[in-house]
């Protein structure tokens, strides 16, 4: 279409060359462009009402991670013309064989784009993908579509590590204004500060994948570039949804003299945690993820970060539109828009926003790279390598089996750890120093 297009304008153009100077050929030359602008919105239009989306969803608009996309396939659509009746929603479709048969019923009812949003769906995407060739599946935060050899399968993320990044930044500058002020001191709050002199942090964590490792080892950067003498504990909960046990771990976190709670956890319970702490008289404000924690958490919450996923739905839903490939791994920040903080709260230190302009600017042009190895040692040693295993293994039977090979390929480059450039799925696994893992799970 867009070669049928260009034929369209050459042919107006030569026309009106032709005939330079005549107000009759203008007014042929103009009705022309019209004509051929209508034919285009035409054949979008048409284009728009060919494409049918399928969405296979862990949760529902009640959990933060998945009520994110839901809004932006609802922002992409309504930006391209797509309407409601074709997009066909599956509702806390578990990671098992119950994503295929969702998927399979998806196929059924003639979608020709079928989304997951899920690390556990991505299994059972591979398996119906492999069925049919002339649908197009999108696995989020899957790792190893590039490995199967099906160009229908595709791998999707944002640098989410980025907005964790920033958002860390927010609490340092909340963690430096206490400090600063005399309102947090070793003296007045001991149980915030370790043994030799630096603030806690907090962070509750879904599980121990890379996903969660790299972005709290960027939000934890983040804070260190404010305010360096910081130490930061991470409870896990083993779920990426579940509003007591998050809750409990920030309360723990807490407890143990955390003065910022940061999360990679879905639900509103760390947040909701910390202001009813904080409305005790604790010293602690919260981090939160993909939404705005102010409605749960009005003077704890500082920000959260978040994904703007309408930037990959409107390039997805374009390109199947227009007969163009999806890439097979996407993964795009702030340099796109794709990935952001949400308002600040009432309660940040003052000169935040100015800050976190000057941050999102660096990010934007490349000249600050968040995992920069100046920043960072493993062991107490600088990092100048990290081999990175491409390979997909699957650990359901206690022990690695690669399902698909992959090369092994170096992270390190130009002096930092390059994120989701070799594949879109995280694979920061580097435990750097200055941040512990609780070694059991929230019970």
């Amino acid at each position: 279409m867009k070669k049928l297009l260009g034929i369209l304008l050459s042919a107006v153009m030569v026309f009106s060359l032709a005939a330079c100077g005549s107000s009759a050929s203008s007014q042929s030359s103009s009705a022309a462009t019209a004509d051929s602008a209508a034919s285009s919105e035409a054949a979008s239009t048409e284009a728009a009402s060919d494409l049918k989306v399928g969405v296979i969803l862990v949760g529902d608009e009640t959990e933060g991670y998945t009520a994110a996309h839901m809004k932006g396939i609802k922002d992409a659509a309504a930006k391209l013309g797509i309407a409601d009746d074709q997009i066909i929603w599956k509702y806390k479709v578990p990671e098992s064989a119950e994503c295929a048969d969702a998927a399979e019923d998806l196929v059924g009812q003639g979608c020709n784009l079928i989304v997951s949003n899920s690390y556990g769906h991505q299994s059972y995407m591979d398996e119906v993908a492999s069925k049919y060739s002339d649908v197009t599946f999108v696995s989020m935060t899957g790792d190893f579509a590039a490995l199967t050899g099906l160009d229908n399968f595709k791998n999707a993320f944002t640098n989410v590590y980025e907005s964790r990044y920033v958002s860390g930044v927010v609490a340092g500058m909340k963690v430096k204004e206490l400090v600063e002020s005399g309102t947090l001191t070793p003296e007045t709050q001991p149980d915030s500060f370790t043994a030799d002199g630096k603030v806690k942090i907090g962070y509750v964590g879904a599980y121990n994948y890379a996903e969660v490792v790299s972005g709290y080892t960027a939000f934890f950067l983040g804070i260190k570039s404010v305010y360096p003498d910081v130490a930061m504990e991470v409870m896990y909960t083993n779920s990426w949804f579940d509003i007591d046990k998050e809750g409990a771990a920030a309360e723990a976190l807490i407890a143990n003299g955390c003065v910022i709670i940061g999360q990679h956890a879905d639900s509103t319970g760390a947040p909701a945690a910390t202001q009813k702490l904080k409305d005790s008289g604790r010293i602690c404000y919260s981090v939160g993820y993909n939404i705005d924690m102010l409605a749960t958490a009005p003077t704890a919450a500082l920000t959260s970060a978040t994904n703007v996923w309408e930037v990959y739905y409107e390039y997805a839903f374009t390109s199947v539109m227009n007969g163009e490939n999806i890439d097979t791994d996407w993964s795009k920040g702030y340099s796109d828009g794709a990935v952001a903080i949400t308002d600040l709260g009432p309660e940040c230190a003052e000169g935040t926003a100015e800050k976190v302009a000057e941050v999102e600017a660096g990010l934007r042009d490349g000249t600050l790279h968040v995992f920069d190895t100046a920043n960072f040692t493993v062991g107490g040693e600088a990092v100048t390598s990290a081999p990175i295993d491409l390979t997909y293994y699957d650990y359901s039977t206690g022990s690695p089996v690669a399902v698909y090979e992959g090369e092994t390929k170096e992270a390190i480059v130009d002096g930092y750890f390059s994120e989701s450039t070799l594949r879109s799925a995280p694979y920061f696994a580097l435990r750097i120093d200055g941040i512990t893992e609780d070694a059991e799970p929230v019970a």
